[in-house]
């Protein structure tokens, strides 16, 4: 009668199973110690990227893609900025999109001072800001604001430096499909993605898989308590036949 209770049990087992329909890729780095931040003009408050911190983590967002090419092997550039990281912490972004639209993403993050430095990254970043900012009435809210003088106002809203564990990250986005639909193959639709900023648990365990590792815990547990039971209850019936066996032995003596 108690061993009923494992095909139900297999039966029960797919209600707690959920279907994932996306992929995902991600870059791992340990956040920088604080840099200084200048408020002179241009300064960060005008480049109009998106931001992700520890208090607004996901950033959901469209990012236009493109199929390799000799001047762009990785696809489309994109720019986000990360900010107010505790120095030190390790932590990770990762990108989240649809299986349905194939993608190859490479994420990398840049400190600050390499970002300015470097010629190549900062061509990218000016181009990529510039086109945003031509674009402004599809910036969210969660886009870095401009500062007072940008918009004409008579005071600076942050006249003084600051210091803050910054990096910015860079996003290629290659289209990665063949489709008989010439539209397509010409014509790269913007892919839905979700970025989200991901600390680690004592530089060790992202934070956001404590649940999935609980659960993890669980069902061992529970398989470990399962798998005494089953071994307990084949061990007495196997005692039980063995008993049974001996008595009829008696009997036909």
């Amino acid at each position: 009668m108690h061993i009923k209770l494992i095909p139900t049990l297999g039966l029960m087992l797919p209600l707690f199973t959920a279907v994932a329909q996306a992929n995902v890729e991600k870059t791992i780095f340990l956040a920088p110690i604080p840099a200084i931040v200048p408020s002179e003009q241009p300064d960060l408050d005008d480049l109009g990227l998106e931001r992700l911190s520890p208090q607004k983590p996901v950033v959901r967002t469209q990012l236009n893609a493109s199929f390799p090419t000799a001047a762009a092997p990785y696809g489309i550039d994109s720019w986000f900025f990360l900010e107010n990281l505790n120095p030190g912490q390790r932590y990770e972004v990762r990108v989240c999109w649809l299986a349905t639209q194939p993608t190859t993403f490479t994420l990398t993050t840049y400190p600050l001072s390499k970002t300015i430095e470097d010629k190549n990254l900062l061509s990218s970043l000016s181009m990529y800001t510039a086109a945003r900012l031509a674009a402004a009435d599809t910036i969210q809210e969660n886009v870095i604001p401009h500062s007072a003088n940008a918009r004409g106002g008579k005071d600076v809203l942050d006249p003084v430096p600051t210091s803050d564990s910054v990096l910015f990250l860079h996003v290629h986005a290659a289209a990665d499909y063949f489709s008989t639909d010439q539209a397509l193959m010409q014509n790269v639709p913007p892919v839905a993605v979700d970025l989200i900023l991901d600390p680690f648990l004592f530089n060790v365990f992202p934070r956001s898989l404590v649940p999935t590792a609980g659960w993890i815990v669980l069902v061992a547990v529970l398989a470990a308590v399962l798998g005494r039971w089953i071994v307990k209850e084949v061990g007495r019936a196997v005692d039980d036949a063995r008993r049974q066996s001996v008595l009829e032995e008696m009997k036909k003596k």
